[in-house]
């Protein structure tokens, strides 16, 4: 009768689209009316319901456009006529390879005065082509600025950026025609070369007033300097070879930039100029065969010394690892009269060093977008809450970003506490519900719409950081063009903040991050800030000790072992019929024990998985970003709690009455003690197991918790012993289908829809994946699809391994 229900449940869950509850015992189904005993449907139903609830809402889609914010600390509006004061912070570079060119430092100049939260994470590390560069930051003092300097310094970084990032000099004179102090808001900071010195570093003003050059300037023609130094006939004019010698130029005839390091006085126009076939024409001859045929007027001239100029990356991305090698066709040689001068004199380091720095300021954008959302929460909160920017950074950035730090920990922590929290609170609230009602309750605080709903209330999307950064999307600062995106939006009363865009983000991306922030909260300020900022977030819950209500009194001696499950697990009981309901099965229904372990469970499930996932966060504070999550899921499930608790012989004192339960329970022990696993965790089991023997090792934790006042620590104490040895980055393993997932997804190898089949209760599935030409398949049977899946995985991992087509691809230990 039993199982008809089940396959009647499941054919009713695979139609969800026509389902709705009416009621605890009417279940609606295409206008046919099914009816259920109470016993049953809070026991299967709700359970299996509950499963459908949380598949709908965790897949929906935030679907209206969400803005993206830019810190209030680095735009300004209004005109500024007035001398106005700026603070004045060193970005000190660290060159960390040897290459020819060396970095300098740059001066970043603010209207704002940073915090030394912000200065201390400001210290980090660039993926150069050729190394590393360390970044960091430091005060250096203040300085008063008025329209004139204002104006050259962002006359002189919008030349720069816009020549190293789009290599547009055709549209440059069009963004400077416009430039000028009017109303309207405007990237207000400038980046400017400093000059290193022992006792205070300064900016360096002479290559900022390089874009003040003009042919007109008599000065070229009066030159003192030694040598062999002439005037040479240049695209805008006549000038001074030691003009052009350090001066950026483009050259009109193809677009492209250099970079002239000097003159070349043995070759000219009419020299020879060897092509790639061995044979050599003069460089007149050479320039006047291109498709634009270029007659060169002053081919007796010195050619000029010329290289391409660096390209401007993200440095913040982790996987910039390949070394670049020089092109050989870096260094040119190149006729001054096809030569228009941008900057002179600006050294060839400022132009490597203000490559890097997109990525530098992209960084300091974001760490200024963390410190706005933690003041945001700290105005609505009456205690002093402070946690380091970093860490709210980590939690609003996503892996999508491909930087070093991503959310994936935060969020697995967070999402633990909040589960727990959630629990523990519905528990004492709802003290004669059933689990299944506990859970369809929890779920409505802590589904990704629900989550969602909240972090959107809260304007949190603006925040979130999901894409990799474009240099070429970068707002360079004091160009009009790009500011004419910017709008003011209130954060509060007292705060505001800048939108330049918007975007769709989906639903689970804003409840991920909720996640992260409490676990960003929970990680550096511990519980109590975590229920301040879920508090904010409006999440309501709190730890006060509940006194657990008990309608019925037994003799806890008479139904189990009290004095040896004691000693199992190193606690000594107040109210030992805690241990009794604990180890209750849903089939074991007598007078005196009017409850299962259902309850117990819902609230251990949550403890465990927050104490182990806490233990792991704390032992191993230096793994890498989702590492947590895979050593979580390798300990905390229903697989590793049933081993321990076979190892523990817990299995012989579960108060069941079912003949093919009792069966399965002895089979699967068996099976256990003749093994040679040495672990409780992990995915090297082969067999199934029923699920009850682990549900009783999560209602045990949640009894102990009922017991000893809420008392967690004494939990992690009783339960771990029969957990030992708990997993550690070195033994952990990737669930063989995820493994083979993200194998076939990495090497693009063909992973084909399994193919699932049942046979009385057993599940079989079949498994097939094609490398190079050669098709790999297997199939499994188990007790359940779960454990077939994985046996089957197992085998055609085995079988791509030993044919050579792929490596194990374990999860990375300790960084």
């Amino acid at each position: 009768m039993l199982l008809r229900k089940k396959l009647l449940l499941k054919k009713l869950v695979n139609s969800v689209c026509n389902l709705s509850i009416i009621g605890l015992g009417v279940l609606y189904f295409q206008s046919t009316i099914y009816t259920f005993k109470k016993s049953f449907l809070t026991s299967i139903l709700f359970k299996q319901f509950n499963l459908v609830i949380v598949y709908f809402i965790g897949n929906e889609r935030y679907d209206d456009e969400q803005p993206i914010y830019l810190p209030p600390e680095l735009a300004s509006q209004g005109p500024r006529n007035l001398k106005t004061k700026y603070y004045c912070y060193l970005i000190e570079l660290n060159q960390k390879f040897d290459y020819g060119v060396p970095v300098h430092d740059i001066v970043l100049v603010m209207r704002t005065e940073l915090e030394s939260d912000v200065l201390s994470s400001m210290g980090f590390e660039l993926e150069a082509e050729r190394g590393l560069l360390a970044v960091s930051l430091r005060y250096i003092g203040d300085i008063y600025l008025d329209q004139v300097p204002v104006l050259l310094c962002r006359r002189f970084q919008i030349t720069l950026f816009e020549v190293l990032i789009h290599r547009e000099v055709n549209k440059l004179e069009e963004v400077l025609k416009g430039l000028e102090l009017g109303t309207g808001v405007v990237m207000d900071y400038f980046l400017l070369p400093a000059i290193r010195s022992r006792s205070q570093p300064s900016i360096d003003w002479e290559p900022i007033s390089s874009v003040l050059f003009s042919y007109k300037n008599e000065d070229h023609f009066n030159c003192s300097s030694k040598g062999n130094a002439h005037v040479v006939h240049t695209k805008g004019g006549p000038v001074c070879t030691c003009v052009l010698q350090n001066s950026l130029v483009c050259t009109p005839h193809n677009g492209n930039v250099y970079f002239i390091t000097g003159a070349s006085e043995d070759l000219n126009g009419r020299s020879l100029l060897k092509l790639r076939n061995g044979s050599a024409i003069t460089y007149k001859e050479h320039f006047a065969k291109r498709r634009n045929s270029i007659q060169l007027l002053f081919d007796q001239e010195p050619l000029l010394e010329g290289r391409h100029i660096f390209p401007v990356h993200n440095f913040l991305n982790r996987c910039r690892t390949k070394k670049e090698k020089e092109s050989k066709n870096a260094h040119v040689d190149l006729p001054p009269e096809l030569c228009d001068i941008i900057l002179s004199p600006v050294s060839i380091s400022t132009l490597y060093s203000y490559t890097f720095i997109p990525s530098i300021m992209h960084r300091l954008e974001s760490l200024l977008i963390a410190v706005n959302l933690k003041k945001m929460h700290s105005d609505h909160c009456m205690q002093n809450v402070d946690i380091p920017a970093m860490k709210v950074l980590e939690a609003i950035t996503t892996k999508k970003c491909q930087e070093k730090f991503h959310l994936e920990s935060l969020e697995t922590l967070g999402d633990s506490f909040l589960k727990y929290a959630a629990s523990q609170q519905l528990f004492k609230l709802y003290q004669n519900h059933h689990e299944g009602l506990l859970s369809m309750k929890k779920e409505k605080i802590i589904s990704n719409a629900a989550l969602c709903r909240r972090g959107c209330d809260h304007k949190l999307p603006g925040f979130i950081r999901n894409e990799s950064f474009d240099p070429k999307l970068w707002m360079i600062p004091g160009d009009k063009c790009g500011s004419d995106l910017l709008s003011e939006e209130p954060l509060s009363e007292c705060r505001k903040i800048y939108v330049r865009g918007r975007r769709k983000v989906k639903s689970k991306t804003v409840a991920d991050v909720v996640e992260a922030l409490i676990g960003a909260y929970l990680s550096t300020g511990g519980e109590v800030l975590a229920l301040f900022f879920m508090d904010w977030i409006g999440i309501k819950v709190d730890f006060m000790i509940v006194p657990y209500e008990r309608h019925f009194q037994l003799q806890a001696e008479k139904f189990v072992n009290v004095r040896y499950l004691e000693s199992l697990l190193n606690y000594s009981f107040r109210d030992p019929s805690l241990l009794v309901e604990a180890l209750t099965h849903g089939s074991y229904m007598l007078p005196e024990i009017p409850s299962c372990y259902q309850r117990l469970e819902f609230l251990g499930d949550a403890v465990l998985d927050y104490l182990i996932t806490m233990h792991l966060y704390k032992e191993y504070p230096g793994m890498s970003p989702g590492l947590l999550t895979d050593l979580r899921s390798a300990s905390v499930n229903n697989d590793c709690y049933a081993q321990s608790a076979v190892k523990g012989d817990l299995h012989k004192h579960i108060l069941h009455t079912s003949q093919d339960l009792h069966k399965h329970i002895v089979e699967t022990a068996e099976i256990f003690q003749k093994s040679s696993l040495g672990s409780t965790f992990g995915w090297e089991s082969e067999t199934s197991f029923p699920k009850v023997l682990g549900d009783v090792i999560e209602s045990l934790a949640g009894a102990i918790l009922v017991d000893s006042g809420y008392n967690k620590e004494i939990v992690f104490q009783s339960i771990r012993p029969l957990l030992e040895p708990l997993i550690t980055p070195a033994t952990v393993r990737l669930h063989p289908a995820r493994e083979l997932s993200e194998l076939c997804q990495k090497q693009h190898f063909d992973y084909k829809k399994s193919v699932v089949s049942y046979n009385g209760r057993n599940a079989s599935i079949t498994i097939v994946v094609g490398a190079n030409g050669v098709t790999f398949k297997h199939t499994a049977t188990a007790a359940d699809k779960k454990t077939a899946k994985k046996l089957a995985s197992k085998e055609v991992l085995k079988s791509l391994k030993e044919s050579n087509f792929a490596s194990s691809s374990t999860p990375s230990k300790l960084d």
